[in-house]
């Protein structure tokens, strides 16, 4: 789930903060195209990175986290036409973890209400010393002009005692003036600098060339607006995955694979790769016995940061199918991404669908299989908020054969 807390203790009182970051939190809608079961998984997900930030101090992403877990399992999922085909183990778990997170938002609310009101009363202290100065500085200006008032009506006496000097007689012939030859050296005596022109002329610097036609992209702004997590990438994921699927490859058979990590310090760490039971096809792949992937993600405590795949004869880009491959995935977590290689023209892309347009559309479209989907605005773009890790370790779970 997104975070984007507003820091507004400057501007609204500590309950009227509060009350802003609850309506916040509660601003849950469920897609009713994506399977219930996704939501319970990604719950689960949730408040791994709820308890995360709640161990690093983050207070506040904390109890978002935690609330729109209640707001989501409590009220939304229930109008989900599907919600009767979700087992009952996995309703159990659930229920399991509202037990668990509804005493840590009470306490995480008045603890995030002392805060607000200790930053709110430093501020109103600041707000006042803030207006002593801005007076202190008004009466200083004050002073300061009445004084270069005085200052030029010395300024003009003095001119006028200058241009009286200009008619006295000047007693020698201005011939008998010597000035030193621009062509000769002049010798460093007496401990003072020699005269030059060059130490007498005042140089302004050229500014730099701005190239105005670089200017960052509206998605570079966008990302930026929306505060996405960083993912880091072990170099690894690339390199075995296409070690893993060069069988395939060169059989014309897609591979996937999904990528699971941690929260930390606000980064996203993939640290997992696992590669589920699959069937593939020269342009497709579809995993299998999920369940399996969930039990694993589970019992290590991982959070799904995204997928990967093959294009075995193609370049990287995401095909229609992809598309709505990565929609589920982006729209539970705005930071997921999908990585595809492609052997062939020793490529590797980094997509996520285009947050003010492709994620909704296509969210919105009911085709399935191959279709055409318009390309203006465009629906997938380049991930803008990933990093490559050359020296992160990776550990590989290949569910097809085994651990490798």
């Amino acid at each position: 789930m997104e975070i984007d807390v507003k820091h507004t203790s400057d501007l609204v009182e500590p309950q009227e903060r509060l009350k802003h970051l609850i309506n916040y939190s509660n601003a849950v809608e469920v897609d009713f195209h994506i399977p219930p079961t996704r939501y319970y998984r990604s719950g689960l997900e949730m408040v791994r990175m709820a308890n995360v930030y709640y161990t690093e101090g983050n207070l506040e992403n904390a109890y978002v986290l935690y609330l729109k877990f209640m707001t989501l399992f409590l009220e939304k999922i229930r109008k989900h036409p599907d919600f009767n085909s979700v087992p009952v183990k996995m309703k159990a778990i659930n229920q399991a973890k509202l037990r668990e997170v509804l005493p840590k938002a009470e306490k995480l609310k008045d603890q995030l209400l002392t805060q607000y009101k200790e930053e709110y009363k430093r501020y109103v202290v600041d707000r006042e010393r803030r207006k002593k100065e801005q007076t202190r500085n008004s009466a200083d200006t004050i002073k300061t002009e009445a004084n270069i008032a005085s200052i030029g009506s010395a300024h003009s006496n003095q001119e006028e005692s200058d241009q009286s000097l200009a008619n006295v007689q000047i007693p020698y012939d201005v011939e008998d003036i010597s000035y030193p030859d621009p062509n000769v050296s002049t010798a460093h005596t007496g401990g003072h600098d020699s005269w030059h022109p060059s130490r007498h002329v005042s140089v302004v610097p050229s500014l730099p060339t701005v190239d105005r036609s670089k200017k960052p992209d509206t998605f570079d702004t966008h990302y930026a607006r929306t505060n996405l997590r960083i993912v880091i990438v072990p170099a690894l994921v690339m390199l075995k995955f296409q070690n893993m699927a060069q069988k395939s490859t060169l059989n014309n058979i897609e591979t996937c694979g999904i990528l699971a990590g941690k929260l930390e310090q606000n980064e996203l760490i993939i640290t997992h790769m696992i590669l589920p039971k699959q069937k593939g096809t020269s342009d497709s792949c579809t995993t299998m016995n999920e369940e399996e992937i969930f039990d694993f993600q589970d019992q290590h405590n991982l959070i799904t940061i995204g997928w990967i795949h093959t294009h075995p004869t193609q370049t990287a880009f995401l095909s229609s199918v992809d598309l709505h491959t990565h929609c589920p995935y982006q729209l539970l977590m705005p930071e997921a991404i999908a990585i595809v290689c492609a052997p062939r023209y020793n490529e590797t892309g980094f997509f996520v669908l285009t947050p003010n347009y492709g994620l909704k559309f296509i969210a919105n479209c009911r085709k399935s299989g191959f279709h055409p989907h318009p390309t203006e605005p465009p629906l997938f773009m380049v991930a803008e908020h990933v990093k490559i890790d050359s020296t992160a370790s990776l550990e590989v779970l290949d569910l097809r054969i085994g651990k490798s």
